[in-house]
């Protein structure tokens, strides 16, 4: 049974069933659902607990399938905890994994709970991922996109008796308390906490979240792509800021503006050579939000348009390599704001 991260409470309103796997790569949000599942088992009288983490391809799983048959020992029902942070559990691994689903769904006497990171699609196709699948509660933890966060911080300040001005103000509230903690949802709930231990349940003005919010962005150098891809031209200026006062390596920050660059380029000039673009996008093995990104700018990006940047990548390129060139800032970082702009420019 898959499960959206949203659904959760109210799937635990109707019963508890004795298999989840949380799957995902946001720790706030992963701690969040794994507390609301271990209260649930605290209330349904599971009070023993287990944990595992799977380290290497050598673990011994007969511990925990051991601890799992170990009930009749205890007056309690027990819970337990089996973490594996490469998500690859193994030959070993995958056969213990489709036992233990399989003893859950015949058993209420244990409630296991497994821990995996992101998944890929081949992954999730595993017999293991399967079976847990299968017989208990799989729950996907995807992260909160830049669009949904101002959102998202709402819902929480509203969880506390809290909100913001109606209107045009508390949208722009909203925006910059986003702006500070861009790609950190774990400070983004430190701060909103703050904010309800500085002020009272109510409304907060601008100023008020102003001073009470730091600048605890974190940036990603891999969604500085969707910054440009979308055209958000303060976002890329701001992302770009960011990374390189977090010590990103601007040939790092360089490749992943060209390669956009590259790939724009490469489908383009299979669409002036006759191939539709889907067949396009597939050839060149783009897909996901990146696909949609590339069908909502291709059809007005022109081969012409296309050449200056992928020549504005070269020299940037050269620039973040220490070459000088003319008519371009000499320091890396503004060479890489120039070229991150002028991309958003034309995706906009």
């Amino acid at each position: 049974m898959q499960l959206a991260a949203a659904q959760l409470d109210a799937h635990l309103a109707k019963g508890l069933r004795t298999l989840y796997t949380v799957h995902g790569d946001e720790p706030l949000l992963v701690q969040e659902a794994a507390d609301a599942i271990r209260a649930a088992g605290r209330a349904a009288g599971y009070t023993e607990r287990s944990s595992f983490t799977v380290a290497g391809a050598h673990f011994d799983w007969s511990s925990v399938l051991a601890a799992g048959g170990s009930l009749s020992l205890f007056a309690d029902r027990q819970l337990i905890e089996i973490r594996i942070p490469s998500g690859k559990p193994g030959k070993d691994g995958s056969t213990a994994l489709q036992q233990i689903a399989e003893s859950a769904a015949a058993s209420d006497g244990t409630l296991t709970l497994v821990f995996l990171p992101r998944l890929d699609k081949m992954t999730k196709g595993g017999a293991w991922f399967g079976a847990l699948e299968s017989h208990g509660v799989t729950l996907q933890v995807d992260p909160v996109e830049r669009g949904a966060l101002p959102q998202w911080i709402a819902q929480r300040l509203a969880r506390q008796g809290q909100r913001v001005k109606a209107g045009e103000e508390g949208q722009r509230t909203l925006q910059f308390f986003a702006d500070r903690v861009e790609g950190n949802l774990l400070a983004a709930h430190q701060e909103i906490q703050k904010l309800a231990l500085l002020h009272p349940p109510g409304e907060l003005g601008w100023e008020q979240v102003e001073a009470a919010v730091n600048n605890v962005a974190r940036y990603d150098v891999f969604k500085l792509s969707d910054a440009v891809l979308s055209g958000n031209a303060p976002r890329v200026a701001r992302m770009l800021g960011g990374l390189q006062a977090e010590g990103e390596a601007a040939v790092l920050v360089h490749y992943t503006l060209a390669e956009d660059i590259r790939a724009l380029k490469r489908v383009r000039d299979a669409m002036e050579a006759g191939r539709p673009l889907p067949m396009a996008l597939r050839e060149n093995r783009i897909w996901g939000p990146r696909e949609r990104a590339f069908e909502r700018v291709l059809p007005r990006l022109t081969p012409r348009a296309l050449a200056r940047l992928l020549r504005a990548a070269h020299v940037t390129d050269g620039i973040v390599k220490g070459l000088k060139q003319p008519d371009w800032p000499a320091d890396p970082w503004q060479a890489l704001q120039r070229l991150g702009l002028m991309t958003a420019k034309l995706c906009a």
